[in-house]
C-alpha cells in the first residue's frame, strides 16, 4: 500500500542542526566583523520593520548590522573575561537587552551619534501602543483618509470594503447609493489610550502613521583603545 503523503516525519535533530548551523553563521560574522572594523556599537531594534532595517543597512554602506539572537551575539563578544573576544568585551555584553543589533564601522564617534540622534520614521501604531491622537470618522460618506483631509482632496473609500468595516472592525456603516456612509462619527480612539489590536488596525486602513520608531544605543567599543563607553543620546 503506498505510504501517505499527507503527513511527513521531521526529526528533531534535523531541525536543531539547521538552527546550529544559523547560530554558528551569526557567531564567525561577529567574529569576522570584530577584526575588520574599529568599532561596534550597541543598537536597540524593538519592534524594527524590515523597510526600516533595508534602510539603515544601506546608510551604512561599509560598514556591517548584525542581528540574531541576543545569547549568540553575547557569546561571540564574550560575556566574562575569559570568554571575551577581545579585552574589556565582556563591558560591552552587558549593556545587551531586548532586541538587539550589533553596528560595526569605522566611521568617527560623532558621525554615528548625529545620524541616531535625528533618525526618526513615522510607523503605524501598534496594538498595545498608545494612541498618538484621537481619531474620530465623520458622519456621511466614509472617505479613504477618514476625515483627515478636506473632502475635496480625499475619495470615498471603495464599497468593497463595506463588510470589513462592519464586522471585521464593528463600525455601523451601511451601503447608501454605492457609497460606504455612517449615520453618526464613530470614534475610534483616544489620544493616549492603549490600541487593542482593532483599533490598530483601523488607524493602518485609514493611513494613521504618526507613531513614531527611532533607534536607540546604549554604547560602544573602541578596538584600538579596548574601551566601552555608555552613550545617552537626545531622542527628542
Amino acid at each position: 500500500m503506498p505510504r501517505s503523503k499527507r503527513s511527513k516525519l521531521v526529526t528533531l535533530a534535523q531541525t536543531e542542526k539547521k538552527g546550529r548551523v544559523n547560530k554558528e553563521r551569526i557567531f564567525d560574522e561577529v567574529r569576522e566583523a570584530l577584526d575588520t572594523y574599529r568599532f561596534v556599537w550597541i543598537l536597540y531594534l524593538e519592534d524594527v520593520r524590515t523597510p526600516v532595517l533595508q534602510e539603515i543597512r544601506s546608510a551604512w554602506e561599509g560598514s556591517k548590522l548584525i542581528m540574531g539572537k541576543r545569547k549568540v551575539l553575547e557569546k561571540a563578544l564574550g560575556t566574562t573575561r575569559e570568554e571575551e573576544y577581545r579585552d574589556n568585551l565582556n563591558q560591552l555584553t552587558k549593556l545587551c537587552q531586548g532586541v538587539t543589533g550589533l553596528l560595526f564601522t569605522n566611521e568617527p564617534v560623532d558621525t554615528v551619534k548625529s545620524y541616531f540622534e535625528t533618525y526618526m520614521r513615522s510607523d503605524y501604531s501598534r496594538p498595545n501602543s498608545v494612541a498618538p491622537l484621537t481619531f474620530t470618522i465623520p458622519a456621511g460618506i466614509v472617505y479613504s483618509r477618514g476625515g483627515q483631509i478636506p473632502e475635496d482632496e480625499d475619495v470615498p473609500m471603495v464599497h468593497s470594503l463595506e463588510p470589513t468595516m462592519r464586522n471585521k472592525f464593528k463600525i455601523p456603516t451601511r451601503i447608501q447609493k454605492g457609497k460606504i456612509t455612517l449615520d453618526s462619527p464613530y470614534q475610534v480612539c483616544e489620544k493616549g489610550e492603549k490600541l487593542d489590536v482593532r483599533q490598530a488596525l483601523i488607524l493602518k486602513q485609514f493611513g494613521v502613521a504618526l507613531a513614531e520608531f527611532k533607534v536607540k544605543v546604549a554604547g560602544y567599543y573602541d578596538g584600538e583603545s579596548s574601551g566601552v563607553e555608555k552613550v545617552e543620546i537626545n531622542m527628542d
